[in-house]
């Protein structure tokens, strides 16, 4: 199990991101494709990111009853993603049929992650708007062993949960962390963050970032930055 930084392709449209993905002529990142360009643009740009020769992290957090979650896998595994995610509150039910809808013809499929606690929930908001009075900490790691239940790969989680889920689910559990920032960078609308250096050390396997790579005055350079301060 190898370290990686998957850069967050939040962009509008499709020139946007292929003039983004473009400034790399040496490397090719593993790139998220989340809701927003998804939905701009469908199915085909995952397939033109696909040709270029990233790796891809399909971020569409479905949630749903299990059946319409299991037909949905199916067509997001047809587009041959290497990675995709779920709400873990969507129960083990949902989880275990979206792993049934990602099983290719072949035996293979995409890592198959759940999202546990978005990064930019408080343990205020969590009590208040969700009325969830447990520590967040203890949600996370629940909704992680229900994940691992399931059978899925891992989960997405903040880097500051990353070391309970470990030592919960096993080093072989992956945890995919979003929230990451420079230590000298704008924390922006997240609220449970920290850094490459640090998502390091508690043990995330993937981290995520975006703006600290995709706003930066030199793109290729914030990306090598991280990279060298997550993987080393």
């Amino acid at each position: 199990m190898g370290k990686d930084v998957i850069i967050a392709c939040d962009f509008s449209s499709k020139k946007d991101c292929m003039d983004f993905l473009a400034k790399f002529t040496e490397e090719k990142p593993f790139v998220k494709i989340g809701m927003e360009l998804f939905y701009a643009e469908g199915p085909q740009i995952v397939k033109e990111i696909k040709e270029r020769g990233h790796k891809i992290f399909l971020d569409l957090k479905l949630h749903d009853i299990p059946n319409t979650v299991k037909k949905a896998m199916s067509v997001l595994s047809n587009l041959d993603v290497d990675m995709c995610n779920l709400h873990a509150s969507g129960t083990i039910a949902m989880m275990e049929a979206a792993l049934e809808g990602l099983m290719r013809e072949d035996g293979t499929r995409p890592i198959l992650l759940a999202v546990t606690q978005l990064t930019s929930t408080s343990q205020e908001r969590m009590t208040s708007d969700l009325l969830i009075d447990r520590p967040i900490e203890e949600v996370v790691v629940k909704y992680a062993q229900n994940a691992q239940t399931a059978g899925l790969d891992g989960v997405v989680c903040s880097p500051l949960e990353a070391s309970s889920v470990k030592e919960a689910c096993g080093k072989q559990f992956y945890t995919v962390t979003p929230g990451v920032r420079f230590a000298d960078g704008d924390i922006g609308d997240q609220v449970r963050v920290t850094t490459p250096e640090k998502a390091k050390e508690i043990g995330s396997d993937y981290i995520v970032v975006g703006r600290p790579i995709t706003a930066a005055a030199d793109p290729v350079a914030a990306y090598r930055r991280c990279c060298a301060e997550f993987i080393g």
